[in-house]
């Protein structure tokens, strides 16, 4: 796993002072309330990784993931009441690091500051990012619109499509990816197939366009596509932004045994989500040998977000998704009894 992600650092980035982030070569699962970092960190690791599969400019990349307005690479610099420069750094575990840095006065990519980008591109990454709104619905004729049209959507869209139409390995599937896809055929009651660019979810009544099909449905089909035609392999790193978005909570624990199962292939994850029942399936599930990692971001008073991170989400000083259910079982009780629920502090 040389390419796995070792560590990001980020100087004055968006709503970012100074994040400091040490990662698991494992699972990574990012949790905190919301406008705290969590999708932009996903962003800045997800841009770096597939630059090394395209060969394109981090800069270039990183815009075109965060599409701040006009395209002006400065308005990623974290707003304060003077000039500032902004840093991203992203190390892996060879060591190599890719620095990008640029002032709040930069329009253009051209203008910012890449150092390491020669060296970084050597070590090549497989990886994919799946976003919260699910797009293979939508996917028929939305390549070629959106390589040939200024439409506004982040290139993580386009980007996950092109992850799904990608066609099979040759070879045998071999057991352990055979095992995971077994699990996800079983959860989705079929399999996918893909016809004239529309994808099909077939099962012994035939095939139902996705655009009939449940979203949290399509999510999982999408994993599956990503595992059957070896996007996800020993090596490679998968981003999912909220995957508990739109599963049933029954569901959620054979998303997570998969993903667990996927660590243990050699892939790197990194999770961003609200979810509860996500966090307590990983703890139900985890074995000893599983390395997981959660990192819980927080605001403070002065509107600065410091990041905790823990190999156990029951370690965790501040964890905002336990402690709001926490409060709802003590209103639950509280209301049992007849006290009033406003009337609690």
């Amino acid at each position: 796993m040389e390419g796995a992600i070792k560590r990001l650092t980020l100087t004055n980035f968006t709503a970012f002072r100074k994040l400091d982030l040490e990662c698991s070569p494992g699972i990574n699962i990012l949790i905190g309330s919301n406008a705290t970092g969590k999708t932009h960190i996903l962003k800045c690791i997800y841009a770096s990784c597939d630059i090394t599969r395209t060969k394109e400019d981090f800069a270039s990349k990183l815009m075109r993931v965060f599409l701040p307005y006009g395209m002006k690479l400065g308005r990623l610099v974290r707003r304060q009441q003077r000039s500032s420069r902004a840093s991203i750094v992203v190390e892996n575990m060879k060591e190599n690091k890719i620095e990008l840095s640029f002032s709040n006065h930069v329009k253009s990519s051209s203008s910012a500051s890449v150092k390491g980008q020669e060296k970084w591109l050597k070590t090549p990454i497989e990886c994919a990012y799946i976003p919260v709104k699910e797009m293979l619905a939508h996917a028929p004729g939305f390549r070629s619109l959106y390589n040939s049209r200024e439409i506004h959507f982040e290139e993580i869209y386009p980007d996950i499509i092109d992850r799904a139409y990608k066609p099979i390995l040759r070879g045998r599937v071999d057991q352990d990816r055979q095992q995971i896809l077994t699990l996800l055929q079983d959860c989705m009651d079929g399999r996918v197939t893909v016809k004239d660019e529309e994808f099909f979810l077939k099962n012994t009544q035939g095939n139902l366009e996705f655009s009939l099909l449940a979203e949290g449905l399509r999510k999982l089909a999408l994993l599956w596509l990503l595992i059957q035609n070896g996007t996800l392999l020993e090596g490679s790193i998968l981003f999912w932004d909220e995957p508990e978005s739109n599963l049933n909570p029954e569901m959620i624990a054979s998303v997570v045994g998969i993903l667990l199962r996927l660590q243990r292939l050699g892939v790197q994850i990194f999770l961003a989500t609200h979810d509860y029942v996500v966090l307590k399936q990983f703890d139900l599930q985890a074995e000893e040998e599983d390395r997981i990692r959660y990192h819980s971001l927080k605001r403070k008073e002065t509107k600065e977000i410091v990041c905790e991170s823990e190999d156990s989400y029951d370690k965790l000083g501040s964890n905002s998704i336990l402690a709001t259910y926490e409060k709802m079982y003590h209103e639950q009780i509280m209301k049992t009894m007849g006290v009033q629920i406003d009337s609690i502090p």
